[in-house]
């Protein structure tokens, strides 16, 4: 009996090993467009895990050095990147979230990783009347799986965009999975577009138009004025104080 013991111990400890997993399951990317050449990004992985590896979880995500590289080491993933990004540009204001143990059952639990951060040069603009000035989203900024036949979103993603409310959609391509386009082939009104797995993105166009209110149009000239200007205008608030000192100076003391 002590026999059959001694073996029956390590392989319940080794069974229970096996079924240990930390599994990322899906990909959301979101990004949100704006009024200038950058954009906000949000990409979340949803992660499964077993009972057995709460606390290695729990663990990591305590820690305060473990890196991106180490997190994808430690979820067997290639996903924990950032998915949008211009390569001749930048990124700022990169944070990332471990989330908290969500929907913990017998079978396992689940724990959301939140990636934010403010990609640059992710779309072009060009004027193309009074006021009107359409936005061009750069393909090159993406950044998801490459197969045999192009960039493609993998398995289990989703790729969405959104534009400001008071823009309107111009050209798409391929076309978003959601939302469906009206009787005519429009996009009426709607500023959220997906796309979902599998897609391919080897010729990802996307465009939507902004119009300028005329508040908008002076506001923005005086701004871009000033930043144009602005050693100018110094030197010349300098040059009128000095002839005014001069001014006050002569009428007290001549």
């Amino acid at each position: 009996m002590r026999k059959l013991l001694l073996y029956l111990i390590p392989l319940c400890l080794l069974s229970t090993n096996a079924f240990a997993y930390l599994n990322v399951t899906s990909l959301n990317t979101t990004v949100i467009l704006s009024k200038n050449t950058s954009a906000d990004v949000v990409e979340t992985l949803l992660v499964n895990m077993s009972n057995s590896s709460i606390g290695q979880y729990l663990q990591d995500r305590q820690a305060i050095n473990l890196t991106l590289s180490d997190w994808s080491t430690v979820l067997h993933t290639n996903l924990l990147i950032q998915h949008i990004f211009n390569p001749n540009s930048s990124i700022s204001g990169f944070t990332f979230l471990p989330g908290p143990i969500i929907n913990h059952h017998s079978k396992g639990a689940q724990a959301i990783l939140t990636m934010r951060y403010v990609a640059y040069n992710i779309t072009t603009v060009q004027n193309i009347g009074p006021r009107k000035f359409v936005y061009t989203f750069d393909s090159a900024a993406l950044n998801f799986e490459h197969t045999s036949s192009g960039e493609a979103l993998p398995a289990n993603a989703r790729f969405n965009i959104i534009i400001p409310s008071d823009t309107s959609l111009v050209s798409v391509y391929p076309e978003p999975d959601y939302p469906y386009p009206n009787f005519v082939g429009d996009y009426n009104n709607a500023t959220t577009f997906s796309w979902y797995e599998g897609e391919p993105l080897s010729e990802f166009s996307f465009s939507y138009l902004s119009t300028e209110s005329l508040q908008q149009e002076v506001t923005t000239y005086f701004a871009n004025l000033y930043a144009n200007f602005t050693q100018q205008i110094y030197l010349l608030v300098i040059i009128l104080a000095s002839i005014f000192s001069v001014y006050v100076y002569v009428k007290v003391f001549a």
